[in-house]
């Protein structure tokens, strides 16, 4: 047998059930970029999870910044109940999308994770913003990433 086989596949069913809720808490960077370019953003709003500091220096434009240790009814009394709130952080490797989204679901919000964060998004080629992507234009090489400091 196989490796790859090893473990049988799960039934049809089962699976449309498995990738149907993973889809339910993971939103592609390619569809956000997608609907953002579109204009159809009304039905949701990408929120950076990680420090003041990270979304200083660069951000998914349009984004707003809540770091996951700030997720509370106070810091988010005005917010819009009826959106969609797409949480992202770093990357894959980071876990603060997941604990803003994890906040921010305890306080009734309806939220989903943005795959591989801004990580993704910038490979991708999407684009962001910020004091370190300006300085990129004066200073070639770089580095456009920055920790997240979460």
């Amino acid at each position: 047998m196989t490796n790859t086989l090893r473990f049988p596949p799960a039934d049809p069913a089962a699976a449309a059930a498995f990738f149907a809720g993973e889809l339910a808490f993971e939103a592609d960077p390619d569809d956000v970029v997608h609907d953002l370019r579109a204009g159809d953003d009304a039905g949701f709003r990408l929120v950076e999870t990680r420090s003041r500091e990270a979304f200083a220096r660069v951000r998914i434009p349009g984004a707003v910044n809540l770091p996951h240790w700030e997720v509370d009814e106070a810091a988010t009394a005005d917010w819009d109940r009826d959106l969609v709130y797409v949480c992202y952080c770093e990357s894959s490797q980071c876990n603060a999308a997941t604990k803003g989204a994890l906040a921010l679901s305890r306080l009734g919000f309806r939220v989903k994770r943005l795959s591989g964060g801004i990580t993704a998004w910038q490979a991708a080629g999407h684009p962001v913003e910020g004091d370190a992507v300006e300085g990129e234009a004066e200073e070639a090489g770089a580095p456009r990433g920055i920790a997240c400091h979460c």
